[in-house]
């Protein structure tokens, strides 16, 4: 340690980034160092994060599954990156498989919870939620997440449960369920939100749409005909979302519905009223 360093001093001269280092030597807030103090540097790849980036992005960059950078680095809901901030890249390019590789260009609904907001530099603040449907968000722009749970939860659409949480019987895990209900059903909120995703990018759900409620909590919506909200638009308990299809190749019109506490899928039959 040299007089007046600090712990992001420290890491721009190591490349190795102030968070890995905290992590290293079980530091907590607000990271003060002394002089002469020792810290072990951790070794390995890191990405200096640029404005805009999202952690799928750097993920497809390096081929290396975004869910295992996540781990690496410790990161936390709502996993926003910031600009400069250095992210560690688990293993190398040389050790890299093509399994792998492939991985980091197919997205699951963990990606998109945890890895798709944009980075935020320093000087700069999320967009605030809005009731509008009407306004579109730039890609690069961060959205601020609800701290806090507002509502309970409730069902987004009433239907036969087809496809119920946990393992299949050919032993693949379902994170969710599907309710089977008539096309263009209204798909409503399970409780109060922000929407964080809005799109297709997961080819076997369709069309799908996530929403931030709080205290760690999401819930996702597969399988729509049509979307009706916005990327970084606020919502209400009950309120209509989309409408009810087949999209992403499901056999018949039904809802994939998901309830996630931090990255941990929740059986809404457990948590919810009997439908």
């Amino acid at each position: 340690m040299r007089p007046g360093d600090t712990l992001g001093a420290i890491g721009d001269r190591t490349g190795a980034g102030s968070e890995a280092i905290a992590r290293a030597n079980g530091l907590a807030a607000p990271f003060t160092v002394r002089t002469g103090q020792r810290l072990s540097i951790p070794g390995g790849r890191y990405h200096r994060v640029a404005a805009g980036q999202t952690g799928i992005a750097i993920s497809r960059a390096y081929g290396v599954d975004w869910s295992r950078i996540v781990s690496a680095n410790d990161l936390r809901e709502p996993y926003t990156l910031r600009v400069g901030m250095r992210v560690l890249i688990p293993g190398s390019a040389s050790r890299s498989t093509a399994a792998e590789r492939a991985a980091a260009f197919t997205l699951d609904i963990d990606d998109l919870v945890t890895g798709s907001e944009p980075a935020l530099a320093a000087n700069q603040r999320p967009a605030r939620p809005t009731t509008s449907s009407a306004r579109v968000l730039a890609p690069t722009q961060a959205i601020a997440a609800p701290t806090r749970l507002s509502s309970g939860f409730d069902w987004p659409v009433h239907g036969r449960i087809v496809t119920r949480f946990g393992p299949g019987a050919s032993g693949e895990r379902y994170n969710g369920v599907k309710i089977a209900v008539p096309r263009g059903t209204p798909v409503l909120a399970a409780a109060d939100g922000v929407v964080a995703y809005a799109g297709g990018g997961i080819p076997q759900l369709g069309d799908v749409i996530i929403i931030r409620h709080g205290e760690g909590w999401a819930t996702v919506y597969g399988h729509a005909s049509k979307l009706l909200v916005q990327r970084g638009q606020s919502v209400r308990r009950g309120q209509t979302i989309a409408l009810s299809g087949d999209s992403g190749g499901a056999p018949r019109p039904e809802v994939h519905f998901e309830m996630r506490k931090g990255r941990t899928p929740i059986d809404p039959q457990r948590q919810l009223p009997a439908i």
